[in-house]
């Protein structure tokens, strides 16, 4: 197919980020002059080791937490499976119930899928049609054997946002650890993991203009793991590991510099998101996907009858748009979304999703241009579709 020669415009930002300038200047100096090794006991090391050290003071206080309670990883998805696999294997002679929800990352579902094939039990919690869980389902659903709940902050696909505080009250209340994936939130949504009694969390540095390759676990003092990668005991013993101090060092960067502009950031995305919606929704035959509201601020997730959802993004690319039809883990897949499924929508309604989520160079000539090519290339593809209204 070949490219239309025009500006490109990136909507696809809860795939992945640009590294921002400011972000990028902080990292520049550990891949050259202070390269040390942070275990290293000489100056290098040590100079390494404070910056590290300086990176974890800085999160940590982003979310209410303690630095020793941040544990650097590679990302999201380690930081997930670490909190799902080593909670259960370190507190087995507890229990062995896990207690999720049917639209988590699949860092989370494919974790639980392979503890059930060890012999765990995993409760797969309904969500309304709007992707949200009831917290007294999850009250519901806890047993004597229950050792962890793991319900996402908000949803990667659709931008649900979840009730997090209450089922964090739920969880203390019986004595069960409680994780969150925050991938999607962190530094986009405030935060705070003693107030909504969290027990874990996991976050990633590329969702918010920070590299790729680096995220944290937040562990509450306390918590019974152990380490999924074991190796010279590296932070506290809970993830053995050169450590990588660039994007350790520009992740922090990145979320203070995110934290800051929270606020003033997500009142400008949600009229860009609005208004986004308000003029998709115009195209016949198309829905949204997710609460109207209680969504994050950047995220559209939207269906469209009788088509194919990879078909709108190949077409939207010629236009120099880029999107996706939901997690960039699974685009590849050509299963029909598990979320949206989840949601109750049908196999053809789900093949039809669209995901745009908006950054922070996104403006509304972008939304405009959007919005004048999207309902022509609907109406094109319908043309040709086998399914006919």
């Amino acid at each position: 197919m070949q490219m239309i020669k025009q500006k490109r415009i990136y909507m696809d930002h809860a795939a992945s980020t640009p590294v921002r300038e400011e972000v990028l200047k902080v990292m520049m100096p550990y891949f050259s002059e202070k390269f040390g090794n942070a275990s290293s006991l000489h100056a290098f090391g040590r100079e390494a080791r404070d910056a590290i050290e300086e990176a974890r003071a800085k999160i940590a206080k982003l979310i209410n937490a303690e630095p020793q309670e941040i544990i650097f990883t590679s990302g999201g998805t380690e930081s997930d499976n670490t909190a799902i696999k080593e909670i259960t294997f370190s507190n087995r002679d507890k229990g062995n119930h896990i207690i999720t929800s049917k639209i988590e990352h699949d860092a989370v579902m494919q974790s639980c899928k392979l503890l059930e094939k060890m012999g765990f039990k995993v409760t797969y919690l309904n969500v309304d049609k709007n992707g949200i869980v009831n917290p007294k389902d999850v009250e519901k659903a806890i047993t004597k054997q229950t050792i962890l709940v793991s319900i996402m902050n908000a949803n990667n696909e659709i931008g649900t946002i979840q009730p997090i505080a209450e089922i964090g009250k739920i969880c203390k209340a019986k004595g069960i650890y409680f994780h969150t994936d925050a991938v999607q939130t962190f530094c986009k949504l405030p935060v705070d993991v003693k107030a909504m009694n969290i027990d874990l969390l996991s976050a990633s540095a590329h969702k918010i203009y920070g590299p790729k390759g680096v995220g944290f676990l937040y562990v509450r003092k306390g918590t019974h793991i152990g380490p999924l990668l074991h190796g010279g005991g590296h932070e506290f013993g809970l993830r053995s590991g050169t450590e990588n101090v660039a994007g350790i060092v520009g992740f922090a960067a990145a979320a203070e510099l995110a934290h800051a502009e929270m606020t003033s950031e997500n009142s400008r995305l949600k009229k860009l998101r609005d208004n986004l919606i308000k003029g998709i929704l115009k195209i016949e035959d198309s829905i949204l996907n997710g609460h109207a509201t209680l969504r994050l601020a950047n995220n559209v997730n939207v269906s469209f009858a009788r088509i194919e959802g990879e078909a709108i993004v190949l077409h939207l690319d010629k236009h120099g748009i880029a999107a996706s039809t939901g997690s960039a883990c699974s685009s590849k897949s050509l299963e029909p979304s598990h979320v949206l499924l989840a949601l109750g929508l049908t196999h053809m309604q789900a093949h039809g999703s669209l995901r745009l989520t908006l950054g922070k160079e996104n403006t509304e000539k972008d939304i405009k241009h959007a919005l004048s090519i999207l309902p022509k290339i609907v109406e094109d593809l319908r043309k040709i579709s086998p399914f006919k209204k």
